[in-house]
């Protein structure tokens, strides 16, 4: 699908991911455009909209050219242009499913034993890095910014640069990237790194990702140059100059502060709260995934009912979870071990009329978000190993009263922004996490109020638009005002 070229002489922005924003759905009315979800989504859409811009990525399943109408059709709707990159079956299996998700995605959070370095799984993922940047040339024009995200397409500008083109590209990485020790372990490390420096700048969430990319590059390639300094240093490798920061990713916080004071969102908090009378309510909301810690967070919190009584028929833990590659077995036997967890603590300390944990395994739309993150007297997010984790971002930005407590864990990539807030917790440590519970319910209104105060505006000062801002800015010296709101345009495919 080729989108035409707009008279508009402003560049454009184009993001490009391995997945759309939408996914394409079979339903009992037909093949359908759903919303996506993710933390990419909820930062990357806002900026996106209204601006002329493109989103290129994979539909979600394999490609019908009957799906290219239906993308059109949502192109308008949501105001920026969708573009699919084809992947067949074979791509999906040993590109996503193998390359991404069972050796990148373990080994840069540091959990490199489930990992399974398969050799087809790499040349799979070449060959659709090769697909994208291809997609990228049919629809980039010469004064547009490519900006790439995240771990499935590190490969993206090289396969740019081998096809002629010459756009600035940036490319930002969504996960923690791991030390070097960690890092040694791929076999494909050096191809690795030489690909990503064929960016233009490479921005990681945090600086100690910075530092762990940093160090591999000094480690791995001989003559390589690092002028370190600040957030943004200078790389010299084979005739390139690279530079390399970090920028920590947010949310679109006057949305969901906005959002959260509606009617709606405060009728289905009361509702909820109904529900839940005269208790505190501890809620976590994560993706299916080994990385967020749920076993052990459930763990935690079944120690704070035994070492602390008083909590008894006085918290209630809501926890959330988001369905996720529900196709993959370990994710399968995930779900299956926080579903007996979850048993086997509700059966041990329920009484009458009260359930310790009340348990959802679904996706939730965004009122229904907004409500818990309201309702919640705490939050508790407490990832084993986290890029950034938007969760407690977007669980601020709606703690309208200021009567939240954030508990997060110190391998979360938001705590460098929010530890003097949070209550800060490391997730492997039970008996630590249990007191912080306690600790946490504990607390007076008004230490409740100066704490979320302190994290409300670290969050609404650096929010999503100045996480695009500072990395354009790191880019070209430019920031979103290069890429103007305009009347939603429709795009129309050329043959």
């Amino acid at each position: 699908m080729r989108m035409e070229s707009r008279p508009d002489k402003n560049t454009r922005l184009i993001a490009v991911s391995n997945r759309l924003p939408v996914r394409v759905v079979q339903t009992d009315e037909g093949v359908a455009v759903r919303p996506g979800a993710g933390g990419l989504v909820t930062a990357l859409a806002p900026v996106l909209r209204d601006r002329g811009g493109l989103w290129i990525g994979w539909s979600g399943t394999t490609f019908d050219p009957e799906h290219e109408t239906l993308l059109r059709k949502a192109s308008k709707r949501i105001g920026y242009g969708l573009v699919p990159v084809p992947l067949d079956s074979q791509d999906i299996d040993d590109y996503y499913y193998g390359f991404s998700n069972e050796i990148i995605w373990p080994l840069f959070h540091d959990l490199q034993s489930r990992c399974r370095f398969k050799p087809r799984y790499w040349y799979r993922y070449l060959d659709v890095n090769k697909k994208f940047a291809m997609c990228i040339r049919e629809q980039a024009s010469g004064g547009d910014y490519i900006w790439v995200h995240d771990y499935h397409l590190m490969h993206v500008a090289f396969f740019m640069r081998s096809l002629g083109l010459t756009q600035p590209t940036g490319f930002f990485l969504h996960i923690p990237f791991p030390p070097v020790d960690i890092f040694m372990k791929l076999p494909w490390r050096r191809r690795v790194l030489e690909a990503l420096l064929q960016y233009d700048l490479i921005g990681f969430q945090t600086m100690r990702d910075k530092r762990n990319f940093l160090n591999s590059l000094g480690t791995l390639l001989p003559g390589i140059r690092i002028h370190r300094r600040g957030a943004v240093s200078d790389v010299k490798y084979d005739g390139r100059s690279v530079r390399v920061g970090a920028f920590p990713i947010s949310i679109d916080y006057k949305a969901f502060a906005r959002d959260s004071a509606s009617k709606e969102v405060a009728e289905a908090a009361w509702y909820l709260h109904e529900a839940l009378p005269n208790r505190q309510v501890i809620l976590g909301v994560d993706r299916l995934d080994y990385t967020k810690g749920i076993p052990e967070r459930l763990y935690s919190f079944a120690d704070a009912l035994e070492r602390f009584p008083e909590l008894r028929m006085r918290v209630s833990f809501v926890q959330v979870v988001v369905p996720s590659r529900s196709e993959v077995p370990e994710y399968q036997e995930l779900k299956r071990e926080i579903e007996r967890i979850v048993g086997e603590i509700n059966g041990r300390f329920t009484q009458s009329g009260w359930v310790p944990i009340h348990y959802l395994y679904r996706s939730l739309d965004r009122t229904q978000l907004l409500a818990y993150y309201r309702l919640a007297e705490i939050a508790l997010i407490t990832p084993l190993k986290d890029g950034m984790n938007l969760v407690c971002k977007e669980y601020c930005a709606c703690n309208l009263e200021g009567k939240g407590v954030l508990i997060l864990s110190e391998f979360a990539g938001a705590a460098a922004q929010l530890h003097r807030g949070a209550l800060m917790v490391n997730p492997y440590d039970v008996e630590g996490v249990s007191e912080t519970i306690f600790t946490a319910f504990s607390m007076t209104s008004q230490e409740r109020a100066r704490r979320m105060k302190i994290l409300r505006r670290a969050v609404r000062r650096k929010d999503i638009f100045w996480w695009v801002n500072t990395f354009l800015k790191a880019a070209f010296a430019r920031n979103l005002d290069a890429f103007p709101r305009e009347m939603a345009e429709e795009y129309v495919p050329t043959n």
